[in-house]
């Protein structure tokens, strides 16, 4: 029996796993001829994670699912370890059959969600996306299903009911939802009720998550956590996938495996929980109309991220920055069409100071926000206070 783990930001604490595991290395898996089914977890005497579908006690399906699991890589070409992972579902769906293991592949300490379909007596790995939270993706109670454009969530055992984005409770057969509305660009919530258990004694009835959206492409993984609502008032009215398109702030910071950039892993900056924004102002260039200028933050892998976000009125388009790790000055460039913009923000106090290259033009100039015209070579600009001089250097268009 593995130790208990407190996991502090999820609802998921002081669950106790039992993992059987039969050895290490080659051994190990000649031993381990297949996944197993299921995965060994408890939370007192409650199976977190039984085995559940149709095909679950299906010797032939198993056999072929846990080939095709054995032959995957991830993207930085790391394998799974097939006795610490396990077939959390497997059976027919809208008439082909579907398995969803929980893999663990410990060369980048990372937990997988891999969706198998089956085509004759063969599965293949037809979607894969990395559980984005740190430990063990079994330490979720929801998992997000993407069969095509469709999305359905296999839920725990500890899940008692499932609202939709819509707040309707979701009709769940077997750990399986059907299929659930949601768009492809827009993020919306889910609430879980747990059920009392060991790590719970009094449930919890609402466990709140985010989806970003069907169109978040894997492996990045699509569900957020959002304990207090603030995820769903910050990300409302944004398009989530110019958020998490190629320049935007969520795949800001790539991640780096063996010294090198590997960008068909999860971005580093890539959202985990804790989203929320405020309105930092308006600014006016140009003699234009007043565009409200709002500060979006989160939690990622490396840490606090926040970026801008330029909402024109009147339903212009909206601009967003790349995303910048949090620190005394904050710099953002943001790519206004004709007049792109640098903003510096800092906490303002009577000791603050911004200092900026002679010669520049501050469009807006106030306590703890400037903003000016992006220079047209690198610049830097200096922050002092009592105690020292904080510099930031941007980068010319």
């Amino acid at each position: 029996m593995a130790s208990a783990r407190w996991r502090g930001r999820t609802a998921t604490a002081l669950l106790a796993l039992a993992l059987t595991t039969a050895g290490c290395g080659p051994v190990a898996e000649r031993q381990q001829a297949r996944l197993p089914v299921g995965y060994d977890s408890l939370d007192g005497a409650l199976a977190v994670w039984p085995a559940r579908g149709g095909l679950s006690a299906d010797a032939d399906a198993t056999a072929a699912v846990t080939e095709a699991v054995r032959d995957w890589r991830s993207p930085v070409d790391d394998r799974v370890h097939l006795p610490t992972s396990g077939i959390l579902w497997s059976g027919e769906v809208g008439g082909g059959r579907l398995a969803l293991v929980a893999a663990d592949v410990p060369g980048e300490s990372a937990s997988w969600l891999l969706q198998l379909t089956g085509d004759g007596s063969r599965y293949a790995v037809t979607h894969a996306v990395e559980y984005t939270d740190p430990g063990y993706l079994v330490y979720a109670d929801v998992l997000p299903v993407q069969l095509g454009a469709e999305r359905r969530y296999l839920t725990s055992a500890r899940v008692e009911r499932l609202l939709g984005p819509d707040g309707r409770a979701l009709a769940v057969t077997d750990g399986l939802t059907g299929p659930v509305a949601v768009p492809a660009c827009a993020a919306v919530p889910l609430t879980a009720t747990l059920r009392a258990t060991e790590s719970l004694p009094r449930g919890r009835a609402t466990d709140r998550l985010l989806d970003l959206g069907t169109a978040t492409k894997a492996p990045r993984y699509p569900l957020v956590r959002d304990e207090s609502g603030a995820g769903q008032r910050a990300l409302h009215g944004l398009d989530t996938c110019q958020l998490a398109g190629e320049d935007g702030p969520f795949v800001s910071v790539p991640r780096r495996v063996r010294d090198r950039d590997a960008p068909e892993s999860v971005p580093r900056s890539w959202p985990m929980e804790q989203v929320s924004a405020r309105v930092l102002g308006e600014i006016t260039v140009d003699g234009g109309a007043p565009a409200e200028l709002k500060q979006l933050s989160w939690e990622s892998e490396a840490g606090p991220m926040t970026a801008l976000v330029h909402r024109a009125p009147g339903g212009g388009p909206t601009v967003v920055s790349s995303a910048d790790r949090t620190s005394t000055l904050q710099t953002y460039v943001l790519p206004v069409p004709g007049q792109p913009l640098v903003v510096l923000s800092w906490r303002a106090s009577r000791t603050t100071s911004l200092s900026t290259p002679p010669g520049t033009r501050r469009l807006l100039d106030r306590p703890g926000l400037v903003v000016v015209p992006q220079p047209e070579s690198t610049q830097t600009f200096s922050l002092a206070n009592a105690e020292r001089t904080y510099y930031r250097s941007v980068s010319g268009r």
